[in-house]
C-alpha cells in the first residue's frame, strides 16, 4: 500500500534512529543502528568518525525498509528532517572531505577556551559550544586548522552528505556561535571579536570564522534537496525536500510541541535539562544558564544539570538490593512510598551528587548527604523523595535567574524517566508553582520532531504553512496528563527550598 509521509533522522551520541510518519504524523515504522566512540582517548576526550554516522544511517534505513515491507507499506517520502547531537566540531576541507574524527558535545578538553571566550565576548560561551572547540583546535592542531574550509555539527554533516549544501537550522547554529536576535544570524560583532583574538595570536592561515560556518536557516526555509549521493545512502529518489538540519534540543522541543514563550521543556534522567522558550534575549551572563534558539529562532534559555536523578535512583536501587530484588523491584516497592511521603519529608533534607556541576559552582569533589534523619522519617520513600527534591531544587535555583529577569513560565512539559511514575509530575508542579503536562504516548521525541520539521518545510514550499507555533499546536493528540499546583504544597516546598539553599552553600565544606 502506497503511503505518503515524512522521514525523521536523529543522530544521537550512541546511535542513530529513523522514523517514517504518515501525513497525520503517526509513526508507521522505525529503524536503528549503533556506533561507538573513538577508542583509546584520554579521559574527558570524546570523538566519533563522521563516516560512522553515514554508515549507521544506511543500516537504519535498511532496518526501516524491512519493517515497512513487513507492514506492506510502500513509502512515498515527501520531505526529510534531520536532528543530531549539538555542539560538535566537524571539520572539512575545500572539497567537502572530513578532516578526521569529530569532537562531540561531551568532550571537555576546551573548558579553558569556553571561560576565555565568555570573558572576551561578554556572553555565555559554555565549554560545549563549537566556537570554544574551534579555538582549541587553532591553538593545538594548527596544521589541521589551516586546511579547514567548513565547520559544522553532526546534523549539519549529515545534511551536507545528503544535499551537498552547508546549511544548518538556527537552533543548532546557536550551539556553534551566538545568534543575534535582531538579525537571526550569527552575531557579526562577536565574530569580529573572535577573529581579532585569533589574529592577535598570529594564526594568519586560519580563515575568518564566519566564512567557515554553515548558512543559518529557520524552520520552513530551504534546506536543499536529496542529491545523488544522498539518494544512494537512503535508498530513495533524488530531489526529495530536506528541512534545515537541527540540533537534538530544538528537535526535542518540536517533538514536545513547544513553541510559545513561557513553555518550558523539562527532561529528567541521568542528566536534567530545562529549556525555556523566551520572549527576548537573556541579559548578562549566568553560570547556570546556556543559550540557543528554537527552530523558528525564538531564544531558548537552558538550565542544565549534569547530575540528574542518579542519587534518587541509587537510593531506590539500594533498597531493592537489600530486599533481594533487582532494580525493577526496587522501583516497584519504593516509588509508591515516595509518592505517599509527606511534602516536608518529615524534616529530612538531602544534598544530591554534584560532582562537576558548573551551574552551581561545583567543579570536582562534590558530595552527597542526608541531614535530619530520625526514627520517624527514616523510610525508603522519604529518603528517596528528599533526593528527588534536591535535584528539583537545583533546577529551581537555575530557573530563579530567569524569574529575576521576568521571563514567563506558564507551563512545564515533562519528559524523561520521571514520566514512568506520572504522579511525580504533581511534585514538580508544586515545587515550581507551575502547571505540568505529560504528553500522551512516547512518540514525541527528537526523530519525530525532525519529521515534524520535514512536514513544515513541505507545507512552507507549497504555501500552506501557518506560523511555527500554530503548526506545532495543531499536532497535539491523545489525552495528556495535567497537574495543577496545590497551594499548601507550594508553601511547604517553598520553605524546604529555602533550607536547601543554605545546605548547598555548605557544599565546599563537605567535600571529601
Amino acid at each position: 500500500m502506497k503511503r505518503s509521509g515524512y522521514l525523521g533522522i536523529d543522530a544521537g551520541t550512541q546511535g542513530l534512529s529513523v522514523i517514517f510518519a504518515d501525513d497525520e504524523m503517526r509513526i508507521l515504522a522505525t529503524g536503528e543502528a549503533a556506533y561507538a566512540m573513538v577508542p583509546g582517548l584520554s579521559p574527558e576526550c570524546y570523538e566519533q568518525h563522521p563516516g560512522d554516522w553515514e554508515q549507521a544511517l544506511g543500516i537504519a534505513m535498511a532496518d526501516l525498509r524491512v519493517k515497512l515491507a513487513a507492514a506492506q507499506i510502500d513509502p512515498d517520502v515527501r520531505a526529510i528532517g534531520i536532528s543530531g547531537q549539538m555542539h560538535g566540531e566537524v571539520l572539512a576541507d575545500e572539497l567537502g572531505r572530513s578532516l578526521g574524527a569529530a569532537r562531540l558535545w561531551c568532550d571537555a578538553r576546551n573548558e579553558a577556551e569556553g571561560h576565555e571566550l565568555t570573558d572576551r565576548l561578554g556572553v555565555k560561551m559554555p565549554k560545549r559550544i563549537t566556537a570554544a572547540r574551534w579555538l582549541w583546535t587553532i591553538r593545538n592542531q594548527p596544521e589541521k586548522a589551516a586546511k579547514v574550509a567548513h565547520i559544522t555539527t553532526p546534523a549539519g554533516w549529515l545534511a551536507f552528505r545528503l544535499t551537498g549544501r552547508w546549511n544548518l537550522g538556527i537552533g543548532d547554529a546557536a550551539g556553534m556561535f551566538p545568534i543575534n536576535q535582531e538579525t537571526l544570524n550569527y552575531d557579526a560583532k562577536l565574530l569580529a571579536d573572535f577573529d581579532a583574538l585569533v589574529a592577535g595570536e598570529k594564526k594568519s592561515s586560519v580563515r575568518p570564522f564566519g566564512d567557515l560556518l554553515p548558512k543559518v536557516c529557520r524552520a520552513g526555509e530551504d534546506g536543499g534537496v536529496l542529491d545523488a549521493h544522498g539518494a544512494a545512502v537512503l535508498g530513495l529518489p533524488a530531489g526529495i525536500l530536506v528541512a534545515p538540519a537541527e540540533g537534538d534540543q530544538p528537535a526535542a522541543l518540536a517533538g514536545s510541541l513547544i513553541g510559545r514563550a513561557g513553555m518550558v521543556a523539562m527532561s529528567f534522567g541521568t542528566s536534567v535539562v530545562a529549556n525555556s522558550v523566551g520572549d527576548r534575549a537573556f541579559r548578562g551572563i549566568a553560570k547556570a544558564i546556556d543559550h540557543f534558539c528554537a527552530a523558528d529562532g525564538k531564544p531558548i534559555n537552558m538550565v542544565f544539570l549534569r547530575n540528574g536523578t542518579t542519587p534518587m535512583n541509587t537510593i531506590v536501587e539500594m533498597f531493592g538490593q537489600a530486599s533481594g530484588g533487582d532494580r525493577g523491584a526496587g522501583f516497584a516497592a519504593v516509588m509508591p512510598q515516595l509518592l505517599a511521603a509527606p511534602d516536608d519529608c518529615g524534616g529530612l533534607l538531602a544534598l544530591p551528587f554534584m560532582d562537576d556541576e558548573p551551574g552551581l559552582g561545583v567543579s570536582r569533589g562534590g558530595t552527597s548527604c542526608v541531614v535530619g534523619l530520625n526514627g520517624v522519617n527514616a523510610t525508603p520513600g522519604t529518603v528517596a523523595k528528599a533526593m528527588l527534591l534536591a535535584t528539583m531544587f537545583n533546577l529551581r535555583m537555575g530557573s530563579a535567574l530567569l524569574d529575576a529577569q521576568g521571563y514567563p513560565r506558564s507551563e512545564i512539559i515533562l519528559s524523561g524517566g520521571l514520566t514512568k511514575t506520572p504522579g511525580l509530575g504533581q511534585i514538580l508542579a508544586d515545587v515550581f508553582n507551575t502547571p505540568v503536562t505529560i504528553l500522551d504516548g512516547a512518540a514525541e521525541g527528537t526523530a519525530w520532531g525532525a519529521a515534524l520539521m520535514a512536514k513544515y518545510r513541505s507545507l512552507s514550499l507549497a504555501g500552506k504553512a501557518s506560523d511555527w507555533q500554530t503548526f506545532l499546536a495543531s499536532h497535539a493528540s491523545g489525552k495528556p496528563t495535567h497537574f495543577a499546583p496545590r497551594p499548601a504544597s507550594v508553601a511547604t516546598y517553598g520553605r524546604l527550598y529555602d533550607r536547601y539553599r543554605k545546605l548547598v552553600a555548605l557544599q565546599d565544606q563537605l567535600q571529601t
